[in-house]
């Protein structure tokens, strides 16, 4: 039986003879249902007339994104460390042209997860890659549509992972959304792959938050000051944001500093 692909937000569901009536992460208030109504496909028809592309974006840092774009669009970021292969979030499309281009890296040892909206199919990449632990926060377990025992639900504020690499929770714009810091990351400088917890925006000189991108509602002033609380103890000069292009080459600390400023200052009474 096919594993259905929600068409709005690419998330895979479990084996059933027929698609779900519908799914829990578009049908509320952070994200949204097509006006067309529910709409489904699966990895083999994405397979059919998508590809991924596979892209440098610094050493032992590669983008994996699909073209055309499906669902919201997100790119996944493999990072190659000493003791193993990262990946972080993810996207719906796993075929054996993108196998063949990751082992070719090195392969996966670890999936993390920023947010439900980036489950996307992340079961069946661990599955691919022989089971490789898919570390998710445990606040936000609820959201998870395709259950394994691949799935790690870490709890707490920090996880560490692989090669020095952490997992950070920042909350906001779910309970357990989570950044991933890597200290090896922009030669030594350390990186801060952020997903749209913290979303850099088409300037690239700041980061903004959101509870709801598509559907514009804000984070309040409480749970923007508890994000950068949450990554203020981290070394970081450059940001990756969730889509390809949305990078912060350097400054990343004083940006997110400053634009925490400009968001607070922005929604203040």
């Amino acid at each position: 039986m096919p594993q259905s692909i929600c068409v709005t937000c690419g998330t895979q569901f479990e084996e059933s003879a027929r698609p779900p009536d519908r799914c829990p992460i578009c049908d509320e208030a952070r994200q949204y249902v097509n006006p067309r109504g529910q709409a489904w496909t699966s990895i083999d028809d994405l397979r059919r007339d998508r590809r991924n592309v596979l892209v440098e974006e610094e050493s032992r840092l590669t983008g994996i994104r699909t073209e055309p774009s499906f669902a919201i669009g997100q790119r996944a970021l493999l990072i190659q460390t000493s003791s193993g292969n990262v990946l972080w979030d993810c996207v719906s499309l796993i075929d054996e042209e993108t196998e063949r281009g990751v082992r070719a890296l090195g392969g996966i040892a670890a999936i993390a997860i920023s947010h439900p909206h980036y489950y996307s199919s992340m079961v069946e990449w661990s599955r691919v890659f022989a089971g490789a632990p898919v570390y998710v926060h445990a606040a936000d377990r609820a959201w998870v549509m395709r259950a394994s025992p691949s799935i790690v639900f870490w709890e707490g504020e920090t996880r560490p992972l692989l090669g020095g690499v952490t997992l950070v929770r920042c909350g906001g714009h779910f309970t357990g959304a989570a950044v991933l810091h890597w200290p090896e990351g922009a030669d030594g400088r350390g990186a801060l792959l952020t997903g749209d917890t913290l979303q850099v925006v088409p300037d690239r000189r700041h980061v903004s938050f959101m509870y709801s991108y598509p559907n514009l509602i804000p984070l309040n002033g409480a749970a923007v000051r508890q994000i950068a609380n949450a990554v203020a103890g981290f070394r970081f000069d450059r940001v990756y944001g969730a889509f390809a292009g949305r990078v912060i080459g350097s400054g990343g600390r004083g940006a997110v500093e400053r634009s925490v400023e400009r968001y607070l200052r922005a929604i203040r009474d």
